[in-house]
């Protein structure tokens, strides 16, 4: 069974290529950045294949290696 890869607002700042968790929250508010698939305690979370395709759509001047 394949587990999903999830993405919290620290792995996004992350795949944003190391922006501060402060940036990666104004991103994450853009009417285009991915719904989160749940919403945690801890946090929101996303489906990481969602967001590193709109990164690389969007920010791809961001993406980290």
């Amino acid at each position: 069974m394949e587990r999903q890869r999830l993405a919290g607002l620290a792995e996004i700042a992350e795949l944003l290529g190391g922006v501060s968790r402060q940036r990666a929250s104004e991103i994450i508010r853009r009417p285009t950045f991915p719904e989160p698939i749940d919403i945690l305690a801890t946090g929101r979370i996303w489906d990481r294949a969602d967001v590193i395709a709109w990164i690389r759509e969007h920010r791809p001047h961001q993406q980290a290696d």
